[in-house]
């Protein structure tokens, strides 16, 4: 990568705001993030970009609430450097963002029931081929400016494993999210943020620090209507699996659906094998939450 003079005095006179305009840039102009077969269609709209201080108590939490195997942002960056923490600088950054779905996907999806549409399937296939490319541009980037940084998910040290609860893995891309102020969790368990459930999420650690974004959440499910008082029940009568209760996401009903959904795809027409589908998707449309955080207009009126 050949960085330009005016590119590396914008980084120096702002390194965050120049790293969000990279981020956006590239969603805006990267040929991964187009579906050739459909016209070139956009799969991501603009990103949301956030940061993270890495030195916040809620990556040690996360190995109580996920596992102990999930790694802390130091964690993270010595393994991709074959390094020990204590090799690694003692304050460190996480980047985040948010690739929102956009609407005529959302829209293609609303009506399913079974099986998720085929434009919400090609998101997520070739959608997430777009994300692993921008982990490794903002990567990339960040090492030519001369810091350290890595993209967890990349690594060859990313695992998932399964407990009595489902499967977990030991980076979270909603977690670290959640962490750099994005939204909070939902009954179905998706991540809330401003532009929505429908979306997916990316991220990388590095040296590089940045400025950390407020989290304004006042709990971890302040989003989520059902979780405010709210009688909403959408993404559980959305739910083909039958995963989703009051009692929350049952991780283990959901996977072995998506297992299963290959096979009921080739019942519909359009699918011609099982391996054209791609996540479900059914309970982040359709719902109050699906393109927008529905406790704000909550907010606005206990004002």
């Amino acid at each position: 990568m050949i960085i330009s003079k005016q590119a590396k005095e914008r980084f120096q006179t702002n390194p965050a705001q120049f790293i969000e305009e990279e981020i956006k840039e590239f969603t805006r102009t990267g040929p991964l993030n187009r579906l050739p077969f459909i016209n070139d269609y956009i799969i991501w709209d603009e990103p949301l970009v956030k940061f993270a201080d890495g030195d916040d108590p809620i990556f040690s939490e996360y190995k109580t609430i996920i596992a102990s195997t999930h790694l802390t942002p130091h964690e993270a960056l010595a393994k991709a450097y074959s390094k020990s923490s204590k090799a690694i600088p003692a304050h460190l950054s996480v980047i985040s963002w948010i690739l929102p779905i956009p609407d005529e996907t959302r829209k293609s999806n609303r009506s399913e029931m079974l099986v998720p549409s085929r434009l919400w399937s090609h998101t997520r296939w070739h959608g997430e081929k777009f994300n692993e490319a921008l982990r490794e541009h903002v990567v990339e980037l960040l090492t030519e400016m001369g810091y350290l940084a890595a993209a967890p998910m990349m690594q060859s040290y990313f695992k998932i494993d399964h407990n009595e609860r489902g499967a977990y893995s030991n980076w979270s891309e909603r977690h670290i999210a959640y962490a750099a102020g994005h939204g909070t969790f939902s009954l179905s368990d998706g991540l809330i943020t401003e532009c929505g459930i429908a979306h997916r999420c990316g991220s990388v650690v590095t040296s590089l620090i940045l400025p950390a974004s407020p989290m304004t959440a006042k709990s971890p499910y302040s989003n989520c209507l059902f979780y405010v008082g709210v009688n909403c029940e959408a993404c559980i009568k959305r739910c083909p699996a039958r995963a989703i209760s009051e009692k929350g996401h049952d991780k283990k009903k959901c996977q072995q659906y998506v297992r299963d959904i290959g096979y009921l795809a080739t019942l519909k027409e359009g699918y011609d094998n099982d391996r054209s589908v791609a996540g479900c998707g059914l309970c982040q449309t359709k719902v109050p939450c699906e393109f927008q955080n529905p406790t704000k207009k909550m907010k606005k009126k206990t004002k």
